[in-house]
């Protein structure tokens, strides 16, 4: 009967992030061989893995990096906000997203297939480090940007929201401040003419609907002016060019940006968890899950 010791179990640990009763029990079952022991947590985690692709996953987080003119935006999922915050989960996204600009990867499925560095791809690494958390991770989406001489801003706000934006001149400051604005208002247009005619029309149609009989009785002219302005406002209101700047409200971001000759070439916006559909759960049962009484 093989001995194992604290020590090997320490090495296991460190190596893998597993838990101490899931080393020993690898350990033992590869007699006290450590590169068999790692591969074992490995075929474990993927066995696990396996059994919680069904779970939803809309917790997680917005990870980004940025050198040398492009940067990447990732968003990796979990299932709770405590695992969000857990320090190995939050080190394997910082450690994807390091991966996807250090090798110019812009489309999830690649990004998935590419190496990670303690072995396997990415999807791989993702799959094992269930053996940890418990959870299913997700390595959802990815946004890339790399403009030619161009200026890049990025903003993460609590790790929920993540914006990049890439211009063709301007400061880092003006940047990064649009990016913190395309954060916090979530314009759902870039300029007026990005806004479909069919929208234009509903508006004008509620605008009139909702003039009185006085004003209705206009000239038609005038009519038109005061459904113009409303219409022009509303436009304003949802893009990105025509919204008050929030860090400056005596200018629009269009305004902005002429100040420094700027023109914004993309804007990348991503929200943890956007788009699915997240089962209703309460606190309590969040809880017993984590300690493992559900």
């Amino acid at each position: 009967m093989n001995i194992i010791s604290a020590q090997q179990v320490k090495e296991l640990r460190e190596r893998s992030g597993a838990g101490m009763m899931e080393c020993k029990k690898a350990l033992v079952e590869n007699k006290g061989d450590l590169d068999t022991a790692m591969e074992w947590l490995r075929k474990s985690g993927l066995a696990k893995a396996d059994k919680k692709s069904s779970r939803i996953a809309a917790e997680g987080r917005i990870v980004s990096a940025q050198k040398g003119g492009k940067a990447t935006l990732v968003e990796i999922n979990c299932e709770t906000d405590f695992v969000a915050k857990d320090a190995s989960f939050l080190k394997f996204c910082n450690t994807i997203a390091d991966i996807a600009l250090r090798s110019d990867i812009s489309d999830i499925q690649t990004l998935k297939a590419a190496p990670y560095p303690d072995g396997g791809s990415v999807e791989e690494a993702a799959k094992a480090l269930i053996a940890t958390i418990g959870e299913k991770i997700d390595v959802r989406r990815l946004a890339y940007v790399e403009p030619a001489g161009g200026t890049i801003g990025s903003y993460i706000h609590n790790g929920r929201i993540g914006v990049l934006v890439a211009l063709t001149r301007g400061s880092e400051e003006l940047a990064k401040g649009i990016a913190m604005h395309v954060a916090a208002m979530n314009p759902q247009y870039l300029r007026s003419d990005d806004v479909p005619a069919d929208f234009i029309a509903k508006e004008k149609e509620i605008a009139l609907s909702q003039m009185s009989e006085k004003d209705k009785a206009k000239p038609a002219e005038i009519l038109e002016k005061i459904i113009t302005g409303k219409i022009k406002k509303i436009v304003s209101e949802i893009t990105l060019l025509g919204q008050v700047y929030v860090l400056d409200t005596n200018v629009s971001v269009g305004d902005a940006l002429k100040k420094e000759a700027a023109k914004i070439l993309s804007v990348e916006r991503l929200v943890v968890g956007e788009g699915i559909e997240k089962a209703e759960e309460d606190f309590a049962a969040e809880v017993m899950k984590q300690a493992g009484l559900a």
